[in-house]
């Protein structure tokens, strides 16, 4: 019971206003927790403040002894308050920006899912099934994200939900053209008294047809991907390795002349000291690299599925691609004008 002390889970409920509790709880529950991770939050409260607190004795608190203690306790709290803030606002970004990517993968899992689901409602309609027992029916363990939303909505009908609000609210849930369109049509169909079975066979048809399409223009971008890949990973890595060799040469030739001209005071020019440095030039190339890699990976996500946050899986693969071959051309190059130098 000793690490009971650590409150991990108050901590967690002290720092999250009780106003935002609900919104959090459905935006966590968009994202696959069913419960708010009040642990964890305090957690990061303590790794934040640990951090600010290194911070405060290495680099903050030496400055401050030339001062007061009146002045040393107010720059020592504002300090604190300013570092304490920043790295809760970084940890508060990072954690919402995984949950946002989170309900993505979800989201765009649920529309892979959705004409094979359909198809099964479809047959189970056709069987003579109620549209509430065939969606029930429909829940396979193959469809785990839908089949859980699904659930979620069947058991609310069970309870005298109406079956047209429990699916508005499945559709609102997720930021899906798709499967908001697929529920209104649905929707509209149960409330007139049509044939479900035969609509949702047309749903499923355009579905497919919308997927193959899709996947017939990713094909087609391929040549596009292909190409921006290779200028990123390797062409921009070798000209910059390539580049900073050919500095390092220049600066050489130019200090021998320099030396020359020195002990020849008859001739007729001088050289000054250059202001590039090979080891600058070294560091603003790695961080050029790795912002081009970034942005990169980012419009190929952008030709390849149409939107952004699907590129953030080619974000490790292009930097450490694009860096890792910067490397391999600098010893390689470093060898061949070694000669030279």
């Amino acid at each position: 019971m000793a690490l009971k002390i650590i409150f991990l889970e108050e901590f967690g409920k002290a720092f999250v206003p009780k106003r935002f509790v609900h919104n959090l709880r459905k935006y966590m529950l968009k994202a696959g927790f069913y419960e708010v991770p009040y642990r964890f939050f305090g957690m990061l409260f303590y790794i934040s403040a640990l951090i600010t607190t290194l911070i405060f004795i290495i680099f903050v608190y030496p400055y401050f002894r030339k001062f007061s203690l009146f002045e040393i306790y107010v720059y020592s709290f504002l300090s604190w308050f300013i570092v304490q803030i920043f790295f809760a606002s970084v940890f508060i970004l990072l954690v919402y920006f995984y949950l946002d990517l989170k309900i993505y993968y979800r989201t765009k899992k649920m529309e892979e899912q959705l004409p094979d689901f359909l198809q099964i409602v479809s047959a189970n309609l056709k069987g003579g099934m109620t549209f509430e027992k065939a969606l029930w029916s429909s829940i396979k363990p193959r469809f785990n994200v839908l089949g859980s939303e699904m659930a979620k909505a069947s058991k609310k009908v069970m309870t005298g939900y109406e079956v047209s609000k429990a699916l508005v609210e499945l559709a609102d849930k997720y930021d899906s053209l798709m499967l908001r369109r697929t529920v209104d049509l649905i929707i509209s169909e149960v409330e007139s008294g049509g044939n479900i079975a035969e609509l949702i066979d047309r749903l499923v048809d355009n579905l497919k047809e919308t997927k193959a399409l899709k996947d017939e223009m990713s094909g087609a971008a391929i040549a596009y991907i292909i190409f921006i890949s290779v200028i990123v990973i390797v062409i921009s890595p070798l000209l910059f390795a390539l580049s900073y060799n050919l500095l390092s040469l220049i600066l050489n030739f130019i200090s021998k002349i320099s030396v020359a001209a020195q002990r020849a005071p008859t001739l007729p020019f001088s050289f000054s000291e250059t202001g590039i440095k090979p080891a600058d030039f070294r560091t603003f190339s790695l961080m050029a690299i790795s912002v081009i890699s970034l942005f990169s990976s980012l419009i190929v996500s952008i030709v390849e599925k149409g939107d952004m946050k699907g590129g953030v899986k080619y974000i490790p693969i292009y930097v450490f691609g694009s860096v890792t071959l910067y490397l391999l051309f600098m010893k390689v190059l470093g060898v061949l004008f070694s000669g030279i130098l």
